[in-house]
């Protein structure tokens, strides 16, 4: 499995298509079933899955609530700008702690998948650059707030995995 070393800058529009565009389906690619994680508890599948809700969420596919009072929603947006990736042991507020059930046969029907659900998400916001949805923890983003927050998220996952590491 090859390993992508980038360097992270969740500001750099270019970078960020290059990473929607090759980088994760590249590195899902490479993604194999018997795959440990290097922390936390998901599989690859699991993994894999939990990117692709992330994306749907993202776009007008699935609503979801946020739970965040709206005068802390600010300062949590903000995290999004900072060039800091996500930390370890971070807690998906939607699914908490516990493994949700796995919608497809295999690794790889969900690998598909998850490329089809970004490129959705891609056009999604060509063709409505005003969109917003909300984000369970962040409340409402736009376009760009969702293309930070998968950035960092995919970056969390993929380097849970061992696919990808940030360049020193």
């Amino acid at each position: 499995m090859a390993k992508v070393t980038l360097a992270y800058n969740v500001n750099d529009s270019d970078l960020r298509n290059t990473f929607f565009e090759e980088i994760i389906p590249s590195a899902i690619d490479a993604l194999d079933a018997n795959t440990d994680p290097q922390w936390g508890k998901m599989s690859a599948q699991h993994m894999v899955e939990h990117l692709m809700f992330a994306f749907q969420m993202s776009t007008d596919k699935i609503e979801v609530d946020c739970e965040t009072p709206e005068e802390k929603r600010a300062n949590l947006q903000a995290f999004l700008n900072l060039n800091r990736p996500m930390p370890k042991g971070f807690v998906n507020p939607v699914t908490g702690t516990k493994l949700v059930e796995l919608q497809h046969q295999s690794l790889e029907e969900a690998k598909e998948q998850l490329k089809k659900e970004i490129n959705y998400f891609r056009d999604y916001y060509r063709a409505h650059p005003e969109a917003t949805q909300t984000n369970p923890m962040f409340g409402e983003l736009n376009a760009e707030q969702w293309q930070k927050f998968h950035f960092k998220h995919c970056f969390h996952h993929l380097s849970q995995f061992g696919l990808i590491s940030q360049e020193n």
